[in-house]
């Protein structure tokens, strides 16, 4: 395994992750599951607030959807991999965001 297919997995893993520890937090401080009707109240200053939470949040949001779409019924394949393969890039951009992040605080400070 080459060294930027491990980054690109790593990255997969910490997006993942991160998602699904964000979306777990707010379900905790909110006491209620985190959702994209968050943006459904119209142009709001929580509607705003809700935006970088979601951009990071939206793979664990997803991949939630098609578990409890799954377990209502059988799900034709097409749409299930598109959502699948969207969440799966989706969460490969943030942990590379991430990453980048944490490497460059760690390059720039003290």
């Amino acid at each position: 395994m080459s060294v930027e297919a491990l980054q690109a997995f790593l990255a997969l893993a910490i997006g993942f992750a991160f998602a699904a520890a964000v979306s777990t937090g707010y379900q905790v401080a909110a006491s209620r599951p985190a959702s994209f009707q968050m943006l459904s109240h119209g142009p709001s200053a929580s509607a705003f607030a809700a935006v970088p939470f979601l951009v990071f949040a939206a793979p664990y949001l997803i991949v939630r959807l098609l578990i409890r779409a799954g377990l209502a019924g059988p799900q034709e394949f097409g749409p299930v991999m598109f959502a699948t393969l969207f969440a799966g890039i989706w969460s490969l951009m943030s942990g590379t965001v991430l990453l980048m992040t944490i490497q460059a605080a760690y390059t720039y400070l003290p």
